[in-house]
């Protein structure tokens, strides 16, 4: 009887908790997606094509460079197919790239690291990324430091063009 009350409490709950997650705006369920450790989110009131651009120039105003981009709905919509905008941009600069590979040859595998901006169903987009710390931290050795104070540099910054982009700063 026990068995029952709680299997029938524990699906109650399951039914409400998923009711509530479908009546939360497009954009919070969007910055959801991107809830994950070592991520930074900015669900931003910009139109994809305005973050991107925004982006761009922020990286640029932070004297970083955009060293590569990808987005597979540019490549669908050449295609003729139509997917939510997406854009991945790898950014970085030539002295952060000569210290890391200082500290760590093989961390040079995690650079550029990667801004993902994606479109959001009610027509805003967001601006997520990896702090550089967590992209770099299987490579932090023990008492070795240069690697660390690396991305903390690129964490402030990172967090700086992102603030930037999407109108949080």
């Amino acid at each position: 009887m026990a068995r029952r009350y709680v299997a029938s409490a524990l699906g109650a709950f399951a039914a409400m908790a998923l009711s509530l997650l479908m009546t939360l705006p497009a954009a919070a369920q969007t910055g959801r997606q991107f809830d994950r450790v070592g991520w930074v989110a900015h669900v931003s009131a910009y139109s994809f094509d305005a973050l991107n651009t925004r982006l761009d120039a922020a990286i640029r105003a932070e004297k970083m460079g955009l060293v590569t981009q990808a987005s597979a709905s540019a490549g669908a919509l050449s295609r003729g197919v139509t997917i939510p905008g997406n854009r991945v941009v790898g950014v970085y600069r030539n002295d952060f790239a000569v210290r890391m590979l200082e500290a760590s040859l093989a961390a040079g595998i995690e650079a550029p690291i990667r801004f993902y901006v994606s479109e959001d169903p009610d027509g805003g987009a967001t601006l997520s990324y990896k702090t550089p710390t967590h992209v770099f931290s299987p490579y932090f050795e023990e008492g070795e430091t240069a690697l660390q104070t690396l991305a903390g540099e690129l964490d402030q910054i990172f967090a700086r063009i992102a603030a930037r982009a999407a109108g949080s700063s």
